[in-house]
């Protein structure tokens, strides 16, 4: 009688926990929106154990992957959204998010040109010089693809506005990322490095006589013209990477002139040799 008094004490104790969960599931929430129901039976550093509400199988899911889990006990653990998914909400007014293109074969053969860097005397200067640049590249590897298709400046331009990307954010992201968030395979990425030299100065004197050969007293005018030239010492660096963040292309060149445009003679010899680039 005793074993069968304490066997239904057990029986009530488990059911009054029971009732206290109420037989409510984990509840997980991905950040790609999925939700997924069932119990989470392990958590460490970088993952969690999670086996699906009426299966038996154990999955393992990135914590880099979760936004947030609703525990059976009420209790709610967040965690960081991964750097894409950051990037992908806009940042400021109603423009809607870049959709991300994670499946591959969705994104192969497409390259995305980023707004060149250019630098004068360590000073960065303004977008408009990167983006002319940009278009630039854009205008001679465009030509000659071939099998690639070349976003255009200002659908990746916009893309990446969308994504509250400027230049001087793109180290918080992989190139991985920003493939991800441009939909392409590869990411051509260049900057332009200036440094002022010397000044080069012309001049010319040219004597206009006034009267006749005949007259005893001649009289003239000199006139004096000069100019001055700022030269440069310019070098461009030209990357491409692929959507696994490797490099596949790394070239750099010293310009032979020494004028302030000397670094599209350097994009273009750097272009044509570049794998992207078909003949």
């Amino acid at each position: 009688m005793r074993r069968i008094l304490m066997l239904l004490l057990v029986l009530a104790t488990c059911f009054n926990a029971s009732a206290q969960t109420g037989g409510k599931n984990d509840i997980v929430v991905k950040a790609n929106g999925d939700v997924l129901t069932g119990k989470v039976t392990e958590i460490n550093d970088d993952a969690i154990k999670f086996i699906h509400s009426g299966e038996s199988l154990v999955y393992t899911i990135k914590k880099s992957d979760i936004l947030k889990i609703t525990y059976a006990s009420g209790r709610v653990e967040s965690f960081s959204a991964p750097a894409a998914a950051t990037a992908a909400a806009p940042s400021s007014g109603n423009a809607p998010a870049p959709t991300m293109v994670t499946d591959p074969a969705e994104r192969r053969n497409k390259v995305a040109i980023l707004p060149f860097g250019f630098i004068v005397d360590g000073q960065p200067q303004a977008q408009e010089v990167s983006d002319e640049i940009q278009n630039e590249a854009y205008a001679l590897l465009s030509k000659h693809s071939g099998v690639y298709n070349i976003l255009s400046p200002r659908g990746t331009n916009v893309k990446l506005a969308q994504a509250g990307i400027t230049r001087d954010k793109m180290m918080n992201y992989t190139m991985a990322d920003l493939c991800q968030i441009l939909g392409v395979e590869f990411v051509v990425d260049g900057l332009v490095t200036q440094n002022r030299t010397s000044q080069t100065s012309t001049g010319t004197t040219t004597y206009n006589n006034k009267g006749n050969d005949d007259d005893k007293k001649k009289s003239g005018v000199a006139t004096s013209t000069s100019t001055s030239q700022q030269n440069f010492q310019t070098r461009l660096d030209l990357k491409i990477y692929n959507d696994k963040s490797d490099i596949i292309y790394n070239q750099n060149r010293q310009a032979f002139w020494n004028t302030a445009d000397a670094y599209k003679n350097v994009l273009e010899y750097l272009v044509k040799r570049s794998p992207l680039y078909t003949k």
